[in-house]
């Protein structure tokens, strides 16, 4: 099988960040979704490649984009974080429209399948990515698909219990990390927007999926079950807890996302 891998770039302001597009090979049967994923704090799109190789196996089309201001995917800058936290979200749309633009040039039969926005659409991202996909499905611009958001290592600290993020062992960590994103998104700008957006998010009628390992010792023993409470009131919320996908190896979680949307039937 062949899958054919594009490298692109989407815009951000007056800048572009990186991204892969993912087309599946002609011999395999295509499928009718496409999918836009993005990366955690301070990493980039090549931890999560496994998720869209995986997809592609099974006909889907998706891209990968790193986020701006993060060092290992390029070395653009963020310059206003008011404009980061609001802009970031919008690259799940953009990512999507250059991918069918891409699938109308290369690829005819495919096209044929998702021409006039007929198709389904899968967001998703590990940790800070998982959140900016989920604040991406506040906007109405996506509520006329079939859609599902894919959150891997992403949850919420129960009330009055220390974060990891403010342990003194976590805290040794950050000067190294710290010196991987634009000042902008530093680690003492970032985290308590997180904590806040988190706590804070506005979806209604959306079909979220969380997959945690019970080894992620960032996101906690149960912080996704808090997150998914949080906000299954007004939304469809589910959630897989694999023995093993440390925060650190959001690779793992492909053949979780493959089944998951295997049994979404959106492969």
């Amino acid at each position: 099988m062949t899958i054919k891998i594009i490298k692109t770039k989407i815009s951000y302001l007056e800048q572009q960040v990186n991204a892969l597009m993912f087309l599946p090979s002609p011999t395999k049967a295509p499928s009718k979704t496409l999918g836009a994923f993005t990366h955690g704090y301070t990493s980039h799109k090549a931890s999560i490649l496994s998720w869209c190789t995986r997809l592609a196996e099974e006909g889907m089309a998706s891209v990968l984009f790193d986020q701006p201001g993060h060092y290992l995917g390029s070395y653009n800058e963020v310059n206003s974080f008011e404009t980061y936290k609001t802009e970031v979200p919008k690259l799940f749309k953009k990512a999507i429209d250059l991918l069918v633009h891409t699938i109308e040039q290369q690829d005819q039969d495919l096209f044929k399948l998702i021409e006039n926005d007929d198709f389904k659409l899968v967001l998703g991202g590990h940790s800070l990515g998982a959140l900016m996909s989920l604040i991406s499905l506040e906007d109405a611009t996506f509520d006329k698909y079939d859609s599902r958001c894919i959150c891997v290592g992403l949850g919420m600290p129960p009330e009055g219990v220390t974060h990891i993020f403010d342990t003194p062992f976590y805290q040794a960590t950050l000067n190294v990390r710290r010196q991987l994103v634009s000042d902008a998104i530093s680690p003492e700008v970032i985290f308590p927007w997180i904590k806040e957006r988190k706590e804070n998010l506005t979806l209604e009628n959306k079909k979220i999926h969380f997959i945690t390992g019970l080894d992620d010792v960032v996101v906690g023993k149960n912080g996704s079950e808090i997150m998914r409470d949080n906000l299954l009131d007004l939304n469809e919320v589910t959630l897989d807890r694999p023995n093993k996908i440390p925060h650190h190896m959001p690779e793992l979680a492909a053949p979780h996302i493959k089944k998951y949307l295997k049994d979404e039937s959106f492969l």
